[in-house]
């Protein structure tokens, strides 16, 4: 017999739903560590300038650009459970490479940068399989509260990963931080491995450059999926020239050790937890068009601070308002994330699901590559307050779109569902 079915009194109350949570939630721990362990490796251990860390943040995000697109085709050919668990498997085993090399001073940074571009192909390939399985352990009533339930275990990792990140570089070093990197992401493949959910069967094959073709083609001529995309396309790319500017201003012109940076992310995260967890109650009061234009609002202005901070601030008080400028721009964006996320899987058949995230991927993730390079490059040139100033100027670019776009007229999104979408499942209480 196979286990619990996906569809039950409560479709978040299932064995193969709470291995997926599992994953999801060993996973983003795994990756928050990395976020600060890699850098700040960078940084501390091979002394990175403001121009290699830009260089790092490309070799992470570049292959989103360069396979997100072929792999979307291969997700829909193939069984999606067995990808995400060599994904989680080939990223533990590169993230053991790193520590090695690294403790043994064998490691330098185009090493370094290679490393971390073979963990970003992997990268691409968990995210475009894990987004296009949730469908099929969830059914479309529970799609909403699956996604806002991820968000939120998402979020309440974060609060806690940045803090651990930063004091574990700062007790044990960053290398050796990045072995509860490699640990998340074995728990990860061993949880999703247990999954027994029926997946729906392999779109049929036809020509690839075909099939690559129809993923982007549903994009297109979808309004709601187009307005989707140039939001992340326009906010993340420049949210991440941001990040890569102020994790080396912070140690190098604001006197913040690994473990103060640590605590302000993890401040941080817990606007993201906010964010997940209002999201649901928000968009039942006012829908979901006007709480993304007023997160959008929300996450560019109180950036602008970012380049304000001054060390004769002192550290406390730097902690204190750096923390809260992340806060509200993570509690916006991780409520954006949550309707956007929700609005895709209900526009989407399941058949070109894997294309059509990867589509997204290709544009909304491949971007930030972009962007970590020309932050790096205006950082290493100018310094990086201005270089953060500029970056976060170029952030209202995506609040124009969202204000010019469709996204602010959504009511609820449960209206925008295809056909497929809508057939009869048994709903959450």
């Amino acid at each position: 017999m196979t286990e619990a079915s996906p569809i039950s009194s409560n479709p978040l109350r299932t064995v193969d739903f709470s291995r997926l949570w599992l994953a999801q939630g060993a996973g983003v721990a795994a990756q928050q560590i990395a976020e600060l362990a890699l850098p700040l490796l960078a940084v501390l251990v091979l002394h990175a300038s403001a121009l290699e860390l830009g260089l790092l943040g490309v070799a992470r995000w570049l292959p989103f650009l360069l396979l997100a697109l072929p792999l979307g085709v291969l997700v829909d050919r193939h069984r999606r459970r067995p990808m995400i668990v060599a994904s989680d498997w080939g990223r533990a085993a590169l993230t053991v490479a790193i520590i090695v090399a690294a403790v043994g001073g064998l490691l330098t940074m185009p090493a370094l940068l290679l490393l971390s571009a073979a963990i970003g192909c992997f990268t691409v390939l968990f995210e475009v399989s894990y987004q296009s399985m949730v469908p099929s352990v969830v059914p479309p009533p529970g799609l909403a509260a699956a996604n806002s339930r991820l968000a939120a275990t998402a979020a309440a990792v974060q609060v806690g990963g940045p803090g651990l990140g930063g004091l574990l570089v700062q007790l044990v070093s960053a290398p050796l931080a990045l072995l509860v990197t490699a640990g998340g992401y074995v728990v990860s493949a061993l949880a999703v491995g247990g999954i027994r959910a029926p997946e729906a069967p392999p779109a049929q094959r036809g020509r690839f450059v075909e099939e690559l073709r129809a993923g982007l083609s549903f994009v297109r001529r979808d309004k709601y999926l187009v307005a989707n995309l140039g939001f992340s396309a326009l906010y993340n790319p420049f949210i991440q020239w941001v990040m890569v500017l102020f994790l080396l201003h912070a140690v190098r012109e604001l006197g913040l050790d690994a473990a103060q940076v640590g605590l302000i992310l993890a401040i941080g995260a817990t606007g993201a937890l906010a964010g997940s967890v209002l999201a649901g109650p928000v968009v039942r009061r006012f829908g979901a068009g006007p709480p993304m234009l007023w997160s959008a609002v929300a996450e560019c202005i109180v950036l602008l601070l970012l380049p304000l901070a001054d060390a004769s601030w002192g550290a406390p008080l730097l902690v204190v308002v750096l923390g809260l400028v992340f806060a509200v721009g993570d509690a916006g964006a991780t409520l954006s994330s949550v309707v956007l996320m929700t609005v895709r899987q209900l526009r989407t058949p399941d058949h070109l699901l894997g294309r059509v995230n990867a589509s997204m991927r290709w544009v909304s993730y491949g971007t930030i590559a972009f962007g970590a390079a020309a932050g790096g490059l205006v950082g290493e040139l100018l310094g990086t307050r201005i270089g953060l100033l500029i970056g976060v100027l170029l952030t209202f670019s995506a609040l124009i779109w969202v204000a010019l776009s469709p996204l602010p007229r959504i009511g609820d999104p449960a209206e925008l569902a295809i056909a497929e979408r809508r057939e009869p499942a048994v709903a959450a209480p």
